[in-house]
């Protein structure tokens, strides 16, 4: 019964001309007849490589597709090999895939440093690096990379966000932030003060960074406790957010936690903090919740469920969502290909995506991307986990 979830998973496409009909087959490297092979790099070893789960569901999903027949009548082949989020590993991998493996296409890879340390590269190349795992508005730049698209929320719209429901809510609040210190961390926070203005000098009274390799930010959570926060806004990954908020609660420091939606898992994040302590918190969404029991009826999340049952059962249903709705992403640029599976046609297709609403969007939402434009995502709704799992609330904040 697998068939008939992928057609109705796979039935809302991209606007556009089609060039399925087209007389003539274009092929770049990677693609015959009977395949098409693709690449991307991701984390399955090193200090991030809970975030490997990215490439299994991704393969398991293709896995699914190839099974009833692949995309228009070709196999898909997913090279996906280990950088350790490393950005020269990432360098190393990401030439292999192009130059020895002879990847159509780099899709779907993980990480703002990793991703921006290849993107001069295979932009210089010719070689669509396309919806990547990456925050940065570095990576939106049409003019320097076109052939780069992105399937994250830029760190700038997502930050507004924030600024905006705190600015909304909690206008009088005092915002400690505690950071990643690399380009991600960097920007969050910078998108953040830049979104609250001219607030931002009043509202924001204590920042503490961390290095990826230090072993807690325990130290951080009291310098940044000593200011007088009452808010805090976590600009960090989910081990250090869960730390965090478990450090907070050991001090008795009653704060408002803020979340970026990369850590706002209830598995990885705030039951490793503890569920007491991460009650109250705030986070934004896009996607639905595996245990939001809203969606226990809803035909996506349905599909979502049976997938994860037969083709990836040892993975966290919750932490999965994402890498299942970039899957679905990557199968419907592919698809919109047809018999044209030019390099040049794969990048004028992932950037030809207008109104579009994937089947794990929440309703209401859809995303555009445009050769003048690389962010799909410009508006979120705000959540606040009660203890049990995220409630919705209100409208949709942002554009």
């Amino acid at each position: 019964m697998i068939r008939p979830l992928i057609l109705a998973a796979l039935s809302l496409s991209i606007v556009g001309p089609s060039p399925v009909a087209a007389a003539d087959k274009k092929y770049g490297p990677g693609v015959s007849d009977t395949e098409i092979r693709i690449g991307q790099t991701a984390p399955y070893s090193g200090p991030l490589s809970s975030l490997s789960r990215f490439g299994r569901i991704e393969a398991a999903y293709l896995n699914m597709i190839n099974a009833t027949g692949g995309i228009n009548g070709r196999k898909v082949t997913l090279v996906s090999l280990d950088d350790a989020f490393s950005p020269t590993k990432t360098v190393q991998q990401t030439r292999k895939l192009v130059e020895d493996d002879n990847v159509l296409a780099i899709v779907g890879s993980i990480g703002t440093p990793t991703n921006l340390a290849v993107a001069k590269y295979l932009n210089g190349k010719q070689v669509p690096q396309i919806l990547v795992l990456a925050s940065t508005p570095k990576l939106d730049d049409p003019e320097n990379l076109p052939w780069t698209t992105t399937f994250m929320m830029p760190q700038p719209v997502e930050t507004k966000i924030y600024a905006e429901y705190l600015l909304k809510t909690k206008p009088d609040a005092k915002v400690a932030v505690i950071y990643q210190n690399d380009d991600l961390g960097k920007g969050n926070l910078a998108g953040f003060k830049a979104a609250l203005g001219s607030r931002a000098s009043t509202m924001v009274v204590a920042e503490a960074a961390y290095d990826i390799m230090e072993p807690t930010v325990d130290s951080q959570v009291v310098v940044l406790k000593a200011s007088g926060a009452d808010t805090l806004f976590h600009a960090s990954n989910a081990r250090f957010a869960a730390q965090a908020i478990r450090k907070a609660h050991e001090l008795n420091w009653k704060v408002q936690h803020v979340l970026l939606s990369g850590v706002s898992s209830i598995s990885a994040v705030l039951r490793p903090a503890g569920l007491t302590a991460s009650t109250g918190a705030v986070s934004a969404f896009w996607l639905k919740t595996s245990e939001d029991p809203m969606w226990d009826d809803d035909a996506g999340m349905r599909e979502f469920r049976v997938f994860m049952k037969q083709w990836a059962p040892n993975d966290d249903i919750e932490e999965s969502i994402f890498p299942y709705a970039t899957a679905q992403m990557i199968v419907e640029v592919l698809k919109k290909c047809g018999d044209d599976l030019s390099r040049e046609n794969l990048i004028r297709q992932a950037t030809s995506v207008q109104g579009l609403q994937l089947p794990t969007f929440l309703p209401g939402l859809t995303i555009n991307i445009t050769p003048s434009s690389r962010i799909g995502w410009t508006k979120a709704r705000m959540a606040r986990f009660n203890g049990t799992r995220w409630v919705l609330l209100d409208d949709f904040v942002g554009n």
